[in-house]
């Protein structure tokens, strides 16, 4: 039998790494891609769209995430250019023997630029453990909305999340200046904490969509749907950007009510979204 420092040493051996850096500019109207770069198990495609924005779907060739593997994106969309970015499916994080699974994202949007941060949502299993880092840097003039989704568990499948550990950095600078920063924080009994009133009331499923720049407006027009959301939601507005919470039994409620925000925010998802 092999000793539990060499099976140690197998797994990290096996652990999976992607990277993608995309740059997209605007020529004649149109935006396009200036730059891709994709490394390991990261992939990104370009579905043909009539439309003037472009838009980029990430493959997972490796089909999820587990205890070790590092991901990380990297988007630029300078100028005037206008960029959609989805994910072909759900990122799953499986459980892992120790180590945490890490994605590091950085985006960055330049005047007049359009980012809409669409991935489908995070699923994080039994034992999982995922750290994530969000870094979003905006010039004055950019316009951003980013929404992430986390299932803790498939309720659909009989699974529950009891034990892991979630850690969810974002940081939001305008023209240099921190203007948003969130961490979400949960280890140990998931489960437990979940049940908690003040956390999530037994709600399994979460999501978080930041608008920027985000005045009254929006607000208005994302409370204005209050009667139609199955889960809770809850809008606010300052410095300029509105954040909107988003806590459901299960995922498919969240989905739903996701994208009635998005939906009252004047935004479309992606057509994998609805497949």
């Amino acid at each position: 039998m092999l000793a539990k420092t060499d099976t140690s040493r197998i797994f990290d051996a096996n652990r999976a790494t992607g990277r993608i850096a995309l740059s997209v500019r605007t020529v004649a109207g149109r935006t396009q891609r200036m730059r891709v770069h994709e490394d390991g198990s990261l992939r990104v495609r370009f579905p043909n769209i009539t439309s003037d924005a472009l838009e980029a779907v990430l493959v997972n060739t490796g089909g999820g995430m587990t205890g070790g593997d590092r991901f990380s994106i990297d988007l630029e969309v300078t100028r005037g250019a206008n960029l959609t970015f989805s994910t072909a499916a759900a990122e799953k994080i499986y459980r892992s023997t120790g180590a945490d699974a890490e994605m590091t994202v950085r985006l960055a949007v330049e005047d007049g630029g359009r980012l809409t941060w669409l991935p489908q949502e995070t699923i994080l299993f039994d034992r999982a453990r995922l750290a994530r880092r969000i870094d979003i840097e905006l010039a004055e003039g950019a316009a951003l909305i980013a929404a992430e989704a986390i299932v803790f568990g498939r309720t659909a499948m009989g699974e529950a999340m009891n034990h892991g550990f979630f850690s969810d950095r974002w940081r939001l600078h305008r023209a240099g200046r921190l203007v948003f920063a969130d961490h979400p924080r949960l280890d140990g009994c998931i489960a437990q904490k979940l049940g908690r009133p003040a956390v999530t009331a037994g709600g399994i499923a979460i999501a978080t969509v930041l608008i920027a720049p985000g005045h009254d407006e929006k607000v208005d027009a994302v409370r204005a749907l209050d009667e139609h959301y199955a889960g809770e939601v809850g809008i606010s507005a300052w410095n300029g950007i509105a954040v909107a919470r988003l806590c459901a039994r299960d995922g498919t409620v969240l989905r739903h009510d996701l994208t009635a925000v998005l939906a009252a925010l004047g935004v479309k998802p992606p057509r994998l979204w609805l497949q």
